[in-house]
């Protein structure tokens, strides 16, 4: 995996099925970020952007 930063955001991985874009939503007294519920059980990152 390769991941580079400058102004820009590049993901370089053949190994990415899908990439989304969420908001972060307020849960009890944490947070979450809901993604369709076939990605159960598979492994995610998290990025979260300055701005």
């Amino acid at each position: 995996m390769e991941l580079r930063v400058k102004n820009k955001l590049e993901i370089v991985d053949n190994d990415i099925e899908i990439l989304l874009e969420k908001f972060v939503t307020k849960f009890g007294t944490g947070a979450k970020i809901d993604c369709p519920k076939e990605f159960l059980g598979k492994k995610a990152y998290v990025v979260i952007r300055k701005s």
